[in-house]
Formats: structure tokens, C-alpha cells, sequence
């Protein structure tokens, strides 16, 4: 999720007036509009199925679909109440089916359905942060269950994700730094009634941002302070979710490490690559900046940076990878959603194929100069797009735009 510098808490409040704020509509509650922004003329462009947004206006977070129910958040609200929009994505166009008021939280961060189903699991900030878990019996319904919230929470919850370790469930939480610096919490939440803190570690320069679990390994978004790699379990190195040990740790070109995405292709049975999110600076609605770095971790105790893509004018947030198919959609915020081809070997190019990152000397392979991007996404919009997160499910691919709400896309064909 995005780090907003002090500079642009100006445009963000301007957005928000913009957009209507959070005062409750004249009409009713929240309801749905569904008039998708007209499209215009683009080569490479992928299908939009349809989109979704609602009244009145909020900006949207995150996205997170399972099977033909889809969730987003709101984000930076300016009111102590923020809402889950829960969505049927069944058809091209998705609906508006129900929402959830989570009070004490100006903004929320990520959303995400535990890997059994049963739960959904939200993020809050600023002040008093928590996780909040909800019951997934109707999935359309989700049901209060219980808050974990201490005094390590309290700056904020930027993210949570959550995964298994041995048979238990456990989530990530990436604190805020507030009066004490940033921090990762562990919390044991297999009793979903009860969550318990496992471990805490002081960690991130200035933040720690999103984690990415695999195998028992764990990997964390320490922006100025690189890509850390630990072992809970899956490393050999007897490291448990209570008592990490760890792995690797790289710097990868400008910093500003948000989000990471190690790949585990089905098809060629290659683990070699990770890719990594650089969130850089920007203005909310307009611009933003950095790259997409692919990481060697075939040496996890000794990682490299070997590929990057870029995007002029425009920076990227989040990734969801069609590991089948070898393609990785990235969230490119202006730049609207990017299929990119990261099947085979991305770390051997010819010196025509390579180009050197901004600010940097060293020459790596240029994924674009190596006609690794398939296709763009909402780029062929006749307004602007903010695309925040992005899930490739079942064929098909479910965007958050700050902006404009949620879209559903055909994803590419290989």
C-alpha cells in the first residue's frame, strides 16, 4: 500500500473533496454506479469486461476476489469509519452486493480471504491499529469475529497478509512507524476468536511495507532497507514463525522496496526469480514513479538483482502473477494495469536489450527492450485510471483504481 509523503497531503484532501468525501448521500446509502468511463483508441490494449464503482464517492484500496465474490477497501477517508465493499464478480460487470462498516479506522489497508476460505481479514490505520477478522459462512455476509489490537498496533496496520506455517495461520502485520520506529508483528491467528502475537522485530528504513510467505519462507519490503528473506520453516534453517532466522537480504536499485512476489512457475518447475515493487515518489490521481526489479534468489543467502522494467511517467504498487501462464500483472497506478511475459530466463540478455535504471550506472536487462511486455490495461480509458491493486483469478484479471472503482479485464492470452 502506498506511503504518502507530507507533500501530498494537499492533493489528497482536494481529491477527497473532489470525489464527495464520506458525507452520506442525499439518495440513501452506498449504492451502486456502474457507468464504465468510455473507451478510446489503443494498440495492445487488454478487453475491459466491465466496471463498478459507488455512491457516495470514496477512494478505493485494495482487491481481494475468491471464486465469484470480490472485496475492496476505502482508503484516507477523512472520518473515523471506513467501509469493505463486497462485490458478486460472476458477470463482466461487477455489483455492488453489501458493505462493512469497520468503525475506528480512518483508512484501510489490505484485504485478503484466508487460504481455507473461512475468514477475511482487513488491515486499519492510522492510530489504534488492528487487524479485523470477519466470518466467510455466506461469503456475501461477512460476519464480525474478532479484533486483534496492542500496543505494537497502535501507529497503524499498513499491511496484513496472511498464510500457513505447519498447519497454523498466521498473519503478517506491517506496523507503521509513529513514536517508535517501524516494526513486523507476527500474530497466531488459527483461532480466529483469540489471535495471539507470536514475534516482533524493529525492522524497515524508515518502513516495512508488504510481505510475501511461500514455502515457509517469508519475504519483506524494507524500502530503503532492501528485500529481507526469512526462514519459518521452509528454509532449513530451523527458523519458525515465533523464531525467524535469517536467510538474505539485497538492495535493490533506488530503494523504496514496497512489495515482492516470488514466482514458482508449475509449467517449467524454476523458482529462480522474485520481483520486486519500487513506490516512488508521485501525486495522487496523476503521476507516480518506479520500476518493477527481477531479483536472482536461486543463492537465497546471496540474491542479485538482474532485470527491471519501467515505465516512463508512471511507477508501479501491486502484482498478481498467472504462474501458470507464466504472467505477471502489475498495478502501475497512471499507468493503468501491464501484463509482462516472466517465463524463462530473464537475467541473460544482449547489450542491445539492456538499459541502466534511473540513477544508477550498472547496466541491467531491460524487460521492455527484451519484448517482455504482452499488453496495457485501462489505458484505453477516456478518463484518467489510479490503479491501485490487481488479482489475476480464473482467467480473468479484477483492478482497484483509486479513481473509478473496480474493473474486471479479460486476462492475456498465451
Amino acid at each position: 500500500m502506498r506511503r504518502h509523503p507530507v507533500s501530498l497531503i494537499p492533493l489528497l484532501v482536494a481529491l477527497a473533496v473532489a470525489c464527495g468525501g464520506d458525507s452520506p448521500s442525499a439518495t440513501g446509502p452506498d449504492s451502486l454506479l456502474n457507468t464504465c468511463p468510455a473507451a478510446r483508441t489503443q494498440s495492445n490494449a487488454m478487453t475491459v469486461l466491465g466496471c463498478g464503482d459507488v455512491k457516495p464517492k470514496r477512494i478505493t484500496g485494495e482487491i481481494y476476489v475468491r471464486g465469484t465474490t470480490g472485496y475492496t477497501t476505502t482508503w484516507n477517508n477523512g472520518s473515523a469509519t471506513s467501509a469493505i465493499y463486497v462485490w458478486d464478480v460472476a458477470g463482466n460487470v461487477p455489483k455492488l452486493v453489501d458493505s462493512v462498516t469497520v468503525a475506528g479506522a480512518s483508512t484501510l489497508g489490505d484485504v485478503v480471504v484466508t487460504p481455507d476460505g473461512k475468514y477475511l481479514v482487513v488491515a486499519t490505520e492510522y492510530a489504534g491499529g488492528s487487524i479485523a477478522i470477519y466470518g466467510l459462512t455466506d461469503p456475501r455476509k461477512p460476519q464480525f469475529v474478532s479484533r486483534f489490537a496492542n500496543a505494537e498496533t497502535t501507529p497503524g496496520v499498513h499491511t496484513a497478509e496472511v498464510g500457513a506455517v505447519n498447519g497454523r495461520l498466521y498473519a503478517f502485520l506491517c506496523i507503521d512507524p509513529g513514536a517508535s520506529p517501524a516494526k513486523l508483528v507476527i500474530v497466531d491467528i488459527t483461532d480466529a476468536n483469540a489471535p495471539q502475537q507470536v514475534y516482533s522485530r524493529t525492522i524497515g528504513t524508515p518502513y516495512v511495507h508488504d510481505t510475501f510467505l511461500r514455502d515457509g519462507i517469508l519475504f519483506l519490503g524494507l524500502w530503503n532497507g532492501g528485500v529481507a528473506i526469512w526462514d519459518l520453516g521452509g528454509g532449513g534453517m530451523g527458523g519458525t514463525p515465533s523464531n525467524p532466522v535469517d536467510i538474505g537480504l539485497v538492495q535493490t536499485a533506488n530503494g523504496h522496496v514496497h512489495n515482492i512476489w516470488w514466482l514458482k512457475d508449475p509449467v517449467t518447475g524454476s523458482s529462480r526469480y522474485a520481483f520486486v515493487g519500487e513506490e516512488s515518489p508521485g501525486s495522487v490521481g496523476t503521476s507516480s514513479s518506479g520500476d518493477i526489479h527481477v531479483i536472482d534468489v536461486s543463492n537465497m543467502s546471496s540474491p542479485r538483482e538482474v532485470a527491471f522494467y519501467t515505465v516512463a511517467g508512471a511507477g508501479t504498487h501491486n502484482f498478481s502473477v498467472d504462474e501458470q501462464n507464466g504472467i505477471l500483472y502489475a498495478a502501475y497506478y497512471n499507468g493503468g494495469v501491464r501484463a509482462i511475459d516472466v517465463r524463462g530466463d530473464l537475467g541473460t540478455c544482449t547489450v542491445a536489450q539492456k538499459s541502466a535504471p534511473v540513477n544508477q550506472a550498472v547496466q541491467l536487462c531491460d524487460l521492455t527492450k527484451m519484448g517482455r511486455e504482452l499488453a496495457v490495461g485501462l489505458k484505453d480509458r477516456s478518463n484518467n485510471v489510479y490503479v491501485w491493486g490487481v488479482q489475476y483469478l480464473n482467467g480473468f484479471v479484477y483492478a482497484s483504481d483509486m479513481l473509478n472503482g473496480i474493473w474486471k479485464l479479460q486476462a492475456v492470452s498465451r
